[in-house]
């Protein structure tokens, strides 16, 4: 799982009780966590023992699209 801090939409505040800045320190740029380690960290946050992973993706870019032309009847 990639967690990139840098494109997170959640509000600042969010960061203290994030999994990340509780287990990595001070937000860094980008982490990296194994997928196998990734469910461990699900298990641990839904048991309250480590705050969960507040990361918000931005939302996709969904492309703009021109109004078609109606033709006449």
């Amino acid at each position: 799982m990639n967690i990139d801090c840098g494109t997170c939409q959640a509000p600042a505040p969010a960061c203290s009780d994030c999994v990340v800045s509780v287990l990595l320190g001070p937000v860094s740029p980008a982490a990296f966590v194994p997928d196998e380690h990734a469910g461990a960290l699900g298990v641990l946050a839904d048991s309250g023992l480590i705050p969960p992973l507040r990361l918000v993706p931005p939302a996709p870019e969904v492309p703009s699209r021109a109004p078609r032309r109606r033709r006449p009847a």
